[in-house]
């Protein structure tokens, strides 16, 4: 992740925090519902921000730990976090993990913040156990090539920190080429308020004005949610 990573994010912590406070409930039920953990996993988020997932997590498995490169996010997510949540700065590219450390490894609203998404779905694989679930969620661009390049024009107007959203076709190429199995897939869509959105990446002043001018006409979103296994045996 960039310095634009930490400073969009940093500036915009505790507002980010309470907005993740409101969809509590909302992301603890479709994590229930999606995955139907046994409650003895030991779970980790990637790029876990104020700790949204990690805390959602937390009444469903044994333990989560939780990484982000955010300072900021992470202090407000350890105002949240139940004893069973750790949060620990760290680079996703980078997992600090051993290979099959985790039974379940998770990332949401992540992957179009890095440069190089196919490593982070490397490293998130690597450190999962043979047989254990991974989730990924993010923003999906649309499969028509223009309206994808003008949905990220406007994405990246609103928020710096943005390098790509990807397609559905390029989320599951990056699940192929890691052996990944794709279980069970859906799409949410979600009713955006202009505003507030911009209000959230901190966008403000000419920055804001050019990214009204960018912004699509339908003020939907839709988010991909993937649930996949990793299968065969880790070598020891």
């Amino acid at each position: 992740m960039t310095d634009a990573v930490r400073k969009r994010f940093g500036e915009t912590a505790a507002l980010i925090a309470e907005h993740q406070d409101r969809r509590a409930g909302e992301t603890a039920e479709r994590l229930r519902s999606m995955l139907a953990p046994s409650g003895d996993e030991r779970a980790l988020d990637v790029g876990t921000g104020a700790g949204a997932l990690a805390i959602a997590l937390a009444p469903l498995v044994r333990e989560v730990v939780g990484i982000d490169l955010v300072p900021e996010l992470l202090a407000e997510g350890r105002k949240r976090a139940p004893a069973n949540v750790e949060l620990l700065e760290a680079d996703a590219t980078a997992l600090p993990f051993d290979r099959g450390s985790f039974d379940l490894v998770c990332t949401a609203r992540t992957l179009h913040h890095v440069a190089r998404p196919e490593i982070v779905i490397a490293e998130m694989t690597r450190v999962l156990r043979a047989g254990g679930t991974m989730l990924v969620v993010d923003q999906l661009a649309p499969g028509d090539p223009l309206a994808a390049i003008e949905l990220n024009a406007f994405e990246r107007a609103r928020d710096p920190s943005t390098t790509r959203v990807l397609a559905d076709v390029d989320l599951r190429g990056l699940f192929d080429a890691n052996n990944l199995v794709l279980r069970r897939s859906e799409v949410v869509r979600e009713k955006r308020d202009l505003d507030g959105y911009l209000d959230l990446a901190g966008c403000h002043g000419d920055e804001r004005e050019r990214a009204v001018t960018l912004a699509p006409s339908d003020r939907t979103a839709e988010y991909g949610w993937y649930v996949l296994t990793k299968p065969g045996y880790d070598s020891q």
